[in-house]
């Protein structure tokens, strides 16, 4: 019995985070393309997308899952629908599913990234960079789509003068080889056991 439960634990369906600009006019003509094949290569390769319940490059990603027959998670800053509407503004559009944490902004990341086996950034701003910032303190696969944006250079940037390093990041431009590493990060990682939260 102990095997079958372990063996089927392994099969669990693994969830990746993607985190990006609600606001995307920064980013470029390519990024809702860009967005929706990320969406898209995380549902064909079997995984669940989670994302802040938000418009802009997280919402694009989820509708290219959803249009790839994909399940979509949202965790919104929310305490309720009402309030995930009329207070934030933000959609429910292309959202199977949404939690309202309740915790604003920066909670509403914490738990994003914590609900996530595995985070891929896109073009962002501030709160990308703090999403990136939680998944790299966690020591999670975390992977840097690289654009015509400019936040895989801030990344970059940030990682170069952090004086620490991080095997588990990953800076990569094709949604599909993306997806197909962080998938065998976060495999390989339950094979080791290695520890996720940093001490």
């Amino acid at each position: 019995m102990f095997v079958i439960l372990c063996c089927s634990m392994k099969q669990q369906r693994i969830t990746i985070s993607v985190s990006g600009a609600a606001e995307i006019a920064h980013c470029g003509p390519s990024v809702i393309p860009v967005a929706k094949e990320l969406g898209r290569e995380i549902a064909r390769q079997g995984c669940q997308i989670i994302t802040g319940a938000t418009s802009g490059f997280p919402m694009y990603a989820a509708e290219g899952a959803k249009e790839a027959g994909g399940f979509s998670f949202g965790l919104s800053p929310a305490a309720s629908k009402k309030e995930h509407l009329e207070v934030y503004r933000l959609p429910l559009k292309a959202m199977d599913t949404v939690i309202y944490t309740g915790f604003g902004f920066p909670g509403r990341d914490l738990m994003l990234i914590r609900s996530s086996d595995a985070v891929v950034v896109g073009c962002g701003r501030i709160g990308t960079i703090h999403e990136f910032t939680v998944a790299w303190e966690a020591n999670m696969p975390l992977g840097v789509l690289v654009g015509e944006w400019a936040t895989d250079e801030v990344i970059k940037n940030i990682i170069d003068n952090s004086n620490r390093t991080n095997p588990n990041v990953v800076f990569e431009k094709d949604p599909k080889i993306m997806i197909e590493k962080l998938i065998k990060m976060v495999r390989d990682k339950e094979d080791s056991g290695e520890r996720e939260m940093r001490l």
